[in-house]
């Protein structure tokens, strides 16, 4: 692949909804420029974006693929995204590296869900956008009520190229010097119509509409040189921005600067980070610095990609887009340059992990393998997460959706040879007292020579704060020595509450009285005192279950607001305020038990039609209703009694 400048790159990322055919597009725009002699077949697994092993088995894409496209002394960098919902972190990291967004649409199936997250997504990212219809050849597609569709659903925005007036009127609105002339004259010259044209779409206020359809190839070079004629180049677009607010000037005669927008792991080259050259040039063998790592990074491959095939590539010029090999520190969303000019662009805002699943290494010892296996499969996706919850002593794995997380065990088993079992997930449950208490905890042993003696009258009652102990005693009765030790056994006991071994909180203790023995007492017999007090006390002052409550923020369009609303009842939960949306839809605030959401993202997605969001955060407390609490402390008992078998 030939040397390109700045000036002749253009960068597109390809969205829509599953199976409207971008991958099939990139296919088409292939054999439309002589790469191959056949259009490939999803179904097959025969298309050049399309060649992870997963994503042959599965017939959909999961990662972004880069795919460029040579026409007419123009290089095109398609970024390949994938339209299934659960890896929407691949449409965040793409668009950092683009000037555009190409919203693909199956002309047969119309405006669907991903079209419409597709254009959120780009509209947010601030990236400029246009539709693509495919698959134009199939039986009843009506282009021109498609069109219609797109307009009515996205605004005046949308225009095609041969209607002169409704995109007049379109440029028109890109700013007020061109409204004065077009009012003025009501027309433009051919230079201002070029001018606003290009001007419109670099700002999102033009969203023009082309028709390219990939089995017959009917407007897929048309399509390909309207790209090259308006989508702007690097240079010609809002330059990036660093963490510090300030921008850098993509500039092929700057200083180098590289920022990675995608990690992949090949299975012979090992870890493939997809960069965007910022500013400069890059070649092999290049030294640069990672001011996020605070290390040094040296280029040790330089290469372009066109699917999973390699091109040469003596150096790359700001605005192009590369594969670097092994980079040894680098992550996502990272930036390289020169350790003298420290640049640290902003970072990918990935979606937060939004459903969790409780698993365990098939394989006994096997907990290593899997930590440093899912480590390699965050790096390829950053959506994913893998923690340990130190309270249910539970690891866990979160993402976007089930098909996501299913996906990555299956890499997890294929790629590093670790099985693992999907297991019920616990809930970090707490307890705490809603009465008062006052008890005595006395512990005496006498087996030869010196024996042990702690005695300790404690009083026991509910607390605002977590754990609140305080002494009222007089007379010598418990020497002062020895009151750190009561403490310190308290609190020791409060990791393990009487009713389901869990966590207790809110507590006040008061050590009012006691007695000690001059030559047996010591502080291993308080501790042990106090915790007998503790054991009692506890259960004397009406204990309770607490579950932690959900705080949920969820966005909905307007019709689907009585179903989720409706839901939430059935989840234990309350919808606690609504807020209308810009544009439609709303955004309910409700809490729920987490114990019910398991699922939730799930149940939304359904309720929804995938239209719906939410996140969620822990609000606080809460205590559980009396039949839910006996199932829980049922069940801990059970656990006790199959251990001690």
């Amino acid at each position: 692949m030939k040397g390109y400048t700045t000036e002749t790159i253009r960068n597109v990322a390809l969205l829509g909804h599953g199976g409207c055919g971008k991958t099939t597009f990139l296919d088409a725009c292939l054999l439309a420029t002589g790469v191959i002699s056949r259009l490939g077949k999803v179904e097959d697994g025969t298309t050049v974006s399309d060649y992870d092993k997963t994503e042959i088995k599965k017939g959909y894409s999961i990662n972004t693929t880069l795919v460029p496209v040579e026409f007419n002394k123009v290089k095109i960098n398609f970024l390949d995204t994938p339209g299934t919902f659960d890896f929407s972190g691949e449409v965040q990291g793409a668009l950092r590296a683009v000037e555009a967004a190409a919203i693909l649409v199956d002309a047969s199936s119309g405006i669907q869900v991903g079209t419409e997250k597709a254009w959120t997504a780009a509209k947010k990212a601030g990236t400029p956008r246009f539709f693509v219809l495919t698959k134009t050849d199939k039986e009843n597609v009506n282009v021109e009520n498609t069109i219609a569709e797109l307009q009515d659903k996205f605004g005046t925005s949308v225009v095609t190229l041969d209607d002169r007036d409704t995109l007049s009127e379109a440029i028109a609105e890109v700013d007020e010097e061109l409204m004065d002339i077009y009012f003025e004259n009501g027309e433009f010259t051919e230079e201002q119509f070029n001018q606003g044209l290009s001007k419109g779409i670099a700002q999102g206020d033009v969203c023009p509409v082309f028709v390219a359809c990939a089995q017959t190839g009917d407007g897929v070079k048309e399509t390909l040189q309207h790209i090259i004629d308006l989508v702007p180049a690097a240079n010609k677009v809002e330059a990036p921005k660093t963490v510090d607010g300030a921008e850098v000037k993509v500039d092929a005669n700057g200083k180098p600067v590289v920022f990675v927008f995608k990690t992949l792991a090949d299975a012979f080259l090992g870890k493939i980070s997809l960069a965007k050259v910022i500013s400069g040039k890059v070649k092999a063998g290049q030294i640069l610095y990672n001011h996020n790592q605070e290390k040094d990074e040296k280029l040790g491959s330089v290469f372009f990609l066109r699917g999973k095939t390699q091109g040469e590539c003596p150096e790359a010029v700001a605005g192009d887009i590369v594969a670097l090999g092994k980079l040894q520190f680098t992550k996502t969303g990272e930036t390289l340059a020169e350790k003298a000019n420290e640049v640290k662009l902003e970072p990918i805002v990935f979606p937060q992990a939004i459903l969790f699943q409780a698993i365990e290494a098939a394989d006994k010892g096997a907990d290593d393998k899997l930590s440093s296996g899912f480590a390699k499969l965050i790096e390829e996706d950053p959506t994913l997460v893998l923690e340990r919850n130190v309270e249910t002593r539970q690891t866990l794995v979160g993402g976007q959706g089930d098909i996501q997380l299913g996906i990555a065990l299956s890499k997890l088993s294929e790629k590093y040879g670790v099985n693992v079992n999907i297991v019920p997930q616990k809930i970090a449950y707490r307890e705490t007292i809603k009465g008062q208490s006052d008890v005595q905890g006395k512990h005496k042993k006498q087996s030869g020579g010196s024996g042990q003696y702690g005695d300790v009258h404690i009083r026991f009652s509910p607390s605002q704060e977590n754990f609140e102990f305080s002494e009222e005693l007089f007379g010598g009765s418990v020497p002062k020595q020895y009151v750190p030790a009561v403490e310190k056994g308290l609190l020791e006991c409060m990791e393990k509450g009487p009713l389901a071994g869990c966590k207790v909180q809110n507590v006040k203790a008061v050590l009012y009285d006691g007695s000690y023995h001059p030559v047996d007492s010591n502080e291993a017999a308080f501790k042990i005192a106090a915790s007998l007090a503790f054991k009692k006390g506890i259960v004397e002052a009406k204990p309770c279950l607490l579950e932690p409550i959900m705080k949920l923020d969820i966005t909905v369009p307007d019709e689907f607001v009585g179903a989720v609303m409706g839901d939430l009842p059935n989840r234990r939960g309350a919808v606690m305020g609504m807020d209308p949306l810009v544009g439609g839809g709303q955004t309910l605030h409700a809490e729920a038990p987490q114990a019910e959401l398991f699922d939730y993202a799930i149940a939304l997605r359904s309720m929804t039609q995938a239209r719906g969001s939410f996140t969620m955060e822990f609000a606080r407390y809460a205590e559980v209703p009396a039949m839910n609490a006996q199932k829980i402390i049922d069940a801990h008992k059970a656990e006790l009694e199959a251990a001690a078998k």
